[in-house]
Formats: structure tokens, sequence, C-alpha cells
């Protein structure tokens, strides 16, 4: 195969065959495995027991002795190889073509280390590149064997020992690597580095478990993401308001454990100096507030030698003094409710109620009123549920006492708790009504307007410049069975009109303790001798009712309201008990799912037991105005105080009638015979003088057998001591 250049000189062979076929043989055993960092894997595990290591390094042993009797069998082949070429080179006589074309034909390597004539240069070659290879092995090991996490020093040691061997053991196999990375050669081997089943559960363990903890993260934040920004406002929310309640708690508790301080009452020369300079508000209320707490835990926080009563005494003085009250009315309403209660009826008395309007049924209905008043700026909602035509008004850019649907009498300024009586009286169409205090017409026309303006109403009042207002206004709401009438119903109505009314509703006159909010002054106008003398003229005018209605009426009727705009006792419960002892009466439900029910006790006083039926409405508790309701029906004409004395003194009369009776039959007996005597004697003269003694004698007897009982009394005389005699007239004479 050889061939001569023109200058005479031979040319070797560059790839013999038998070469070149034991080159292609040996391709897969020159191939020295070697670990690169990528043939790695990613995430090694943590630990790796012991004997997956020993098998790890026992197959790694195998392979490079193998890999080294295959390199030794290699270097006895290319030397017979080169003895046979040389031989074959002299032989042969071809010329350039067929060396060409053996050029073309035979591929040259990529890369081709300079080969050394003598053997004993390869040799040493042989043992630096498995130095190298053992150096390199022993990197991919620590590389490839994974570190345990915790060891003891006896395990360190025994691997140390075994790194040593294995070293030792590695030289020889190390030299296949070597001419690998000289001959550049891919590592087709490599099969041997990846871990085992052990290994790869363990990092899939791992992987899985990081993966978990990663979803469960991104599930969180998804369940964060997915709420919406109200969500988790509110969520903030709550827990903010939790954190402050527990905070709230725990300094209630320190301020109980903590707070050992007694109140100190003011003394009476305090009160003198009080007395000499002004008060501050804010001082007045911090000491009803302690009073409040020593009166909550009298036992535990009074001074000591201090009775309730001077506490209760500093209360209701330092709170007419806050609130601008008299004294006398603050104890009042001490007496009625307890002291925190009191404190929140005087403070709600002095704020304004809601703006109600009442709508008038017989011209319009709610619904269109109310979109009628939203289009000209009016904030309304409905009033209650308790009422179907009741407005309550928050805002407004008009005023609602002249707007053109107040002026067409679509609806009437009323307060809430005016409209509860005329719902407790519930009167029905054909009806005959008495509304016995009617001015300004709003209870009025809301009676004409449940009667659908069928039946009569009277409407009657004392003073006839208040019915003017009552005129006008029933004739704007288009009220059309109402007859004004001005009379005192403690005279004509009870007397002259007795059993002419089915209903009667009667608001009677009172002293206003229920809407001081509305009139501010009566904080220093009434006194309790007010209060009594209303509650006298409320029980005439109750009792005068009662006289004037009909309990015999064929349309269910027979009922009466009581009502007034005052939280008094006196003029509410206490009048209501009197009506019960001098008629045949009863009281009976309201109808009125809302209000507390009367007093049936107070102080000193004891009240019927059906006065509980009756209601009562306060401004700190139902937001309205102080009201009462008692809804009365009558039984009968019987009239208890009066009937039982015609009733004794009839008695008495029938017993007189009886006793005449018989001392004049006896008499009357006593006379015929002696008359029978006379005629038998025939003496007539004796008779006449018999008839006079008989006379006598008949006037001596009636007044012994008179009984004692059926006596009138004594009538005495009265005596005068001075006489009247007319004046004598003067006589004029002429000059």
């Amino acid at each position: 195969m050889g061939g001569r250049l023109r200058s005479g000189r031979k040319i070797a062979s560059l790839s013999p065959p038998n070469k070149r076929a034991s080159g292609n043989a040996n391709d897969n055993v020159k191939a020295t495995p070697k670990a690169t960092p990528k043939a790695a894997p990613k995430a090694a595990p943590k630990a790796v027991s012991k004997s997956t290591a020993q098998t790890g390094k026992a197959g790694a042993r195998q392979q490079i002795a193998k890999k080294s009797t295959a390199r030794k069998g290699k270097k006895v082949e290319e030397v017979e190889s080169k003895s046979s070429s040389e031989e074959e080179d002299n032989e042969s006589g071809s010329d350039n073509e067929s060396d060409d074309d053996m050029k073309k034909v035979t591929p040259t390597p990529l890369k081709k280390s300079v080969k050394k004539a003598d053997s004993s240069e390869e040799e040493e070659s042989d043992e630096e590149d498995i130095d190298e290879e053992e150096g390199e092995s022993d990197d991919e090991m620590k590389k490839v064997t994974p570190k345990p996490l915790k060891k003891s020093q006896a395990s360190h040691n025994d691997e140390d020992a075994e790194s040593s061997e294995e070293n030792e053991d590695s030289d020889e196999e190390s030299s296949t690597g070597s001419d690998a990375k000289h001959n550049g050669f891919t590592d087709e081997n490599a099969k041997w580095l990846k871990p085992k089943q052990s290994k790869m559960a363990l990092i899939a363990s791992d992987e899985e478990q990081s993966d978990d903890d990663e979803f469960n993260a991104e599930s969180s934040d998804d369940e964060d993401d997915e709420l919406l920004e109200v969500e988790r406002q509110s969520r903030l929310i709550d827990a903010e308001m939790k954190l402050e309640q527990d905070e709230a708690e725990q300094e209630m508790r320190r301020t109980i454990a903590q707070q050992t301080a007694v109140f100190h009452l003011p003394t009476a020369e305090e009160l003198e100096d009080d007395k000499n300079r002004v008060v501050p508000p804010s001082e007045l209320r911090a000491r009803i507030e302690d009073i409040l707490e020593v009166l909550a835990d009298f036992k535990t926080r009074r001074e000591p030698g201090r009775s309730r009563s001077e506490y209760i005494e500093s209360l209701a003085r330092d709170m007419a003094e806050l609130f601008g009250y008299l004294q006398e009315l603050v104890d009042y309403f001490l007496s009625m409710f307890g002291p925190n209660e009191c404190l929140e009826f005087l403070e709600a008395s002095d704020k304004s109620r809601p703006l109600v309007v009442r709508v008038n049924t017989l011209k319009a209905r709610r619904k269109d009123l109310a979109a009628a008043l939203m289009k000209r700026g009016v904030r309304l909602d409905p009033l209650a549920p308790w009422s179907k035509v009741g407005l309550k008004i928050y805002e407004s850019t008009v005023p609602i006492g002249a707007t053109p649907e107040y002026l067409a009498g679509h609806y009437m300024l009323q307060s809430a708790a005016s409209m509860c009586p005329v719902m407790a009286l519930g009167p029905q169409p054909g009806d005959r009504v008495l509304d016995m205090s009617a001015a300004p017409g709003g209870k009025t026309s809301y009676i004409s307007q449940l009667m659908r303006n069928k039946g009569v109403v009277i409407a009657n009042d004392l003073k006839p410049e208040r019915q003017k207002a009552t005129v006008a206004n029933l004739h704007r709401l288009g009220v059309r069975n109402a007859v004004t009438c001005c009379y005192d119903g403690r005279g004509k109505i009870g007397s002259q009109m007795r059993n002419s009314f089915d209903r009667i509703l009667l608001d009677a006159p009172c002293s206003g303790l229920g809407v001081i909010s509305r009139d501010p002054s009566v904080k220093v106008q009434r006194t309790i001798p007010d209060v009594q003398r209303c509650a006298h003229l409320q029980k005439e005018l109750l009792v005068a009712a009662i006289d004037a209605l009909n309990h015999k009426s064929k349309k269910g009727g027979g009922f009466m309201v009581y009502s007034t705009c005052s939280v008094a006792v006196a003029e509410n419960e206490e009048v209501v008990n009197y009506l019960l002892s001098k008629r045949d009466v009863k009281i009976v439900d309201t109808g009125l799912d809302f209000g507390k029910p009367g007093f049936t006790r107070f102080e000193h006083k004891r009240f019927h037991p059906s006065v509980a039926l009756t209601r009562r409405f306060y401004p700190h508790v139902h937001n309205m105005d102080g009201f009462y309701v008692a809804k009365i029906q009558k039984l009968s004409d019987k009239r208890k105080g009066v009937d039982d004395k015609a009733v004794t003194e009839n008695a008495q009369d029938e017993v007189k009638d009886e006793s005449m009776k018989v001392v004049m039959d006896g008499n009357k007996n006593h006379s015929t015979r002696q008359v029978q005597k006379g005629k038998k004697r025939g003496q007539s003269s004796k008779v006449d003088a018999d008839d006079n003694g008989e006379q006598s004698n008949l006037h001596k007897r009636s007044k012994i057998s008179v009984a004692p009982n059926a006596q009138g009394p004594k009538s005495k005389n009265k005596k005068t001591n001075a006489k009247m005699t007319k004046p004598r007239r003067m006589k004029i004479t002429g000059m």
C-alpha cells in the first residue's frame, strides 16, 4: 500500500487495514466513562445508605479492569500490525494513483497523538494516563456519591480506609480514561452514574413534597386572590373588632380590680360654695355618672355614713341644674323611673322627634304621595310596620307644610304617637263618633278617613278660637261627615247627650310632660299642683264621656279611648282607676302591638290589675312623644257611687211606710171596738169624747211605735243672732 515520492523517499501508510479494523473494533472499549456535571442529577438526596455507595464503587472497579485488559491487547495488536505493514510496503509496487484512492477511501481520525517509536516511552505515558484517570475517577465518585447529613467519627474513618483501597485498586483501571481524553471520544458508558431506584424514589419524594408545599402556598394565595376587596376589608374589620372587644374586656376587668376609690358626696358647705359659682356642665355630668355608679353597687361603693336618699337628692339636684327642670319635676320622674332610665328620659326629651306626616287616603295613596314628594327633593321612609299611612321625613329642600300636595289635602302633619288613639278606637263606617277635644282636627280627620266619610263625627272643643283650625283642616282634607261644636264636656254633653254615641275619643287636656321636646317651657312652668288640677279635670271629662256612650249599640259600639300626651301617673292610671270605681266599665286591650304596659302600683298606691292593659309610649324607648292610651268598654248605665246611695235611701223609705201602716192598722182596730161599746151603752155624748181621746192617743202611739232606724236625720234649724229687716224708705217732704 505504501508509495514512493519523486525524491525517492518512502511514505508509510497512515492507516493499515488491520490497524483500522482493530481500531474500529475497540472504539467501544477505548471509551472511558467520564462523569460530567451535566450528567449528574439536578437534586441529589441528602442521605444515601453506605451499602449503596459500596455497590457503586465495586461496579466501577470491574469496568476499569475490563478496559485495562482490552487496552493491553490493543497495544500488542498495534505492534504486530506495524511489523506486517513494513513488509507489505516493501513488496507492494502500487503507484501514486492507488495511494490517492486509498487516502480518499480511508477516513482520517479527528484527533490523534504522535506515536512514539520506543515501547518504553509508551509505557511511561500509559502510567501517567492511568494516574490522571485515577484522579478523575476519584473526583467523579465524590461528585456522584452524596454525603450523608449526620455521621459518626467511626463511619468517617471506615470511609477513608475504603477510599484509600479503592484508589490503589483503580490505579491500573484509570489508564483507559486518559486515552479517551486524548483521543476525544464521547462518553457512551455513563449509565452506571445514574442513581438506583431507591435513590430515585427519595429524590421523587422530596420533589413531590416540595411541589405539595408550593401547591398549598399557591392555593392559599389563589383563595386570597379570589376574595373580593369588600370581603378582605370585612375580614380585617372583623379581626379588628374582635381585638377591640378583647382589649375592652381586659380593660374593664383591670378597671374593676383597680378601682377602689369611693365617691365623695358633696357636703352642705360645698353645696353652698357651688351656689356662688357657675358649675360647668361637664362637672355636673361627671358627678351624675359617679352617683349612678355608686347606686348601681350601693353596698360596696357608698360612702360610710351616707344613706341612699342623700345620693338620690344630690342626683335630682344635679339633673335639674344640668337639664333646666324644676327640681320637683325631676323628683317626680325619679319616683316613676329608675335613676339610669330617668337620665335617658331627660336626655331624650331634649332631642327633637322625627317629622311625620299622615297620608289622607280620601284623596291619595301613600305610594303616589311618596313618589311626588321625592321628586321635590324630600328624603323619606315608611313610618313603621304598624302604620299603613305614616311617612317619616328625614330631609327636605322645600317646606313640608307649604307644598302643593299639602294644600291639596293629600297629607296631614301629625305625630306618630297621636295616631295611636285613633287606631285603638277603630271606628267603623256608619258609626256615631264623638271627639270631645277635637282641635286642631288631626284625630277627627283620621276618624273620618277610617270611616270613609260614612256616618257622623261630632268634633267638640271648648274654645271657639281653636275650632277655626279644625274647620280649615276638615275642608282641606275633604271630610264631609263631621260637625263642629263648642260645648263644655263636663256639663251639656254628659247630661243632655246620654247614650248617644257608639264610640268616643277623649284626648284630654293635660300638663304636656310627654311633649317637652316641642314645648320646652314645660320644664319651668309646670308644677305638681298643676298636674293634680289637670287630673281633676280629666276625671270629670271621663265620667261625662262614659255617660254619653251607648252600651246597647247594635254596631258593636260601647267603646271609648282615653289618651293624654303626659307621662304622669296622676293623669293616666289614677284617672282610669277612678273611673272603674264610679261606673260599670272595664278596660280592654288596645290592639297595639308596641308600647309598655301601664303601672299597676305607684309608690303606696295600688291600681286595678286590668290597668296593665293600657299602653305607655316614651321618647327614650320608642322615639316618639310621651303618650298614654287606654281603651274602655261600657257595660251598663249603673252608677256605682250614686246608685248605691239611692238604693239605701229607698230601703229606708220602705221601712218607714211599712211601720206607719202597722201603726195605722192597730189604731183603727182599737177605735172600732170603742165605738161598738158606746152603742151598747147608748151614750152618744161619750162617743164624741172617745173620738177626741182616740185622736190624742193616735198621736202619742205614732211617736212611740216608729222604728229608730226608720227615722230620718234630725234637721238642725239654723239660728241667726241678727235680725234681717228691710231698710226703711226715706220720706221726702216738701219744703
